[in-house]
């Protein structure tokens, strides 16, 4: 992918003193603390590995993470007075245990608010007024390692600041069952260059528009370039997009639509190991690829929809680099789909896809053999339950 060289943009009908002035606040403007409980909390726990600490899961940074001393342990955040709270993110650095069983707890007093099996992302439970909310691993395969334990209200509706001084919504941290319901926009921004995102940049549900010619060429800059640890959230982007959107670093990208993927909808290009979330939105008018990996570490899409394209997911084939590439794909409906996720197996990718629904035909976990650049990779089949494609024929829904 080309890398992008303009990093400007302009809103339609401001002045170029606002914009100027706007463009200096996005660093400052936008922080996630208001969103995230935790943020303003303190932290412990039952034990800690040598290194980490308990206040490192809610810190604001995936670089640093809690592990217990052992396969299993328990992390808490607390507050000095009752917080409403009804969801909770997961955030795991790369290089721990995987997660096997987990309990989220009330430990004002010791009510289970929600279990499960595997490694947990976003958790929502029932509205609960607490101190303190734990997060308890119960068994794993070795210490994990957590870098971020969020909380957040749910319903809460604290504003924050648009780019363009608007009004915005807080975004969902659970982003629901996707319907196919397509989002109405709040308005329209003029962009004639990459918009640079750093912290955490709210659209306000506003069409930003237009980058690009529209075509398959890879040598389109993208219309938003995503600074490590950065957020996009409640975004429509127009046709054409361009390149999409680039995460530079991890990444979240919540409740973002595009109108035409365009090229490709976002390119993850990570290589610090970490976790990059897709949570919500959706994407449709596609040609191949809408979620491309180019770097290494996970991504995880959650409550997306996708209608008309190639691929939800492909893990790349034949970058200059090799990794192993992992993504996880939770509660997404798809139509119009060929291919839920492509993986590399012989470098060790992997898919693991819960509650999907597509329609009959769609390959679910699609395998190939990668290869150097400049070569194609071989297609060698759809895996199920396989220490690659990690879904059973039970998590699918067809239509």
């Amino acid at each position: 992918m080309k890398r992008p060289i303009a990093l400007r943009w302009v809103a339609a009908g401001a002045t170029t003193a606002a914009v100027a002035a706007i463009t200096l606040l996005l660093p400052t403007s936008y922080a996630s603390a208001a969103d995230n409980l935790s943020l303003s909390g303190g932290a412990d726990g039952s034990s800690k590995a040598s290194g980490t600490s308990y206040g490192n899961v809610k810190d604001g940074s995936t670089s640093t993470y809690w592990s217990p001393a052992g396969t299993t342990g328990y992390v808490s955040v607390k507050w000095s007075s009752a917080m409403t709270v009804s969801t909770a993110v997961i955030r795991q650095a790369s290089g721990g245990g995987s997660i096997s069983a987990w309990r989220l707890l009330n430990a004002d007093n010791g009510a289970v608010l929600a279990s499960g099996s595997g490694s947990p992302s976003t958790i929502s439970f029932s509205s609960a007024s607490l101190k303190k909310l734990t997060f308890d691993i119960t068994g794993a395969s070795s210490a994990p390692r957590i870098a971020e334990f969020e909380t957040y209200a749910g319903g809460g509706s604290t504003p924050t600041t648009s780019p363009t001084g608007g009004p915005t919504t807080t975004p969902p941290s659970n982003p629901g069952t996707p319907t196919g319901a397509w989002p109405t926009s709040a308005g329209s921004v003029s962009v004639s260059g990459t918009i640079s995102v750093s912290g955490t940049f709210d659209g306000g549900m506003k069409t930003y528009c237009c980058i690009g010619d529209g075509s398959q060429s890879e040598s389109q800059d993208p219309m938003f370039e995503i600074a490590n640890g950065g957020t996009l959230q409640n975004v429509i982007l127009g046709s054409p997009a361009g390149d999409g959107v680039h995460c530079l670093g991890t990444c979240t990208i919540r409740n973002v639509w595009w109108n035409d993927i365009g090229e490709d909808a976002a390119t993850f290009l990570q290589t610090n190991g970490g976790t990059s979330y897709v949570i919500g939105g959706g994407a449709k008018s596609g040609s191949d690829k809408t979620f491309q990996h180019n770097g290494n570490g996970t991504v995880n899409i959650s409550g997306f929809y996708l209608k008309g394209a190639g691929k939800l997911y492909r893990a790349c084939g034949n970058c200059t680099s090799s990794y192993q590439r992992n993504v996880v794909v939770d509660n997404v409906l798809l139509s119009d789909v060929d291919y839920v996720a492509g993986i590399n197996t012989n470098w060790g990718d992997t898919a693991t896809i819960t509650r999907t629904t597509v329609d009959s035909g769609t390959v679910v976990c699609g395998m190939y053999k990668g290869v150097a650049k400049g070569s194609e990779p071989t297609y060698l089949g759809e895996g199920w339950n396989t220490s690659n494609c990690k879904v059973n024929k039970s998590d699918i829904i067809y239509k």
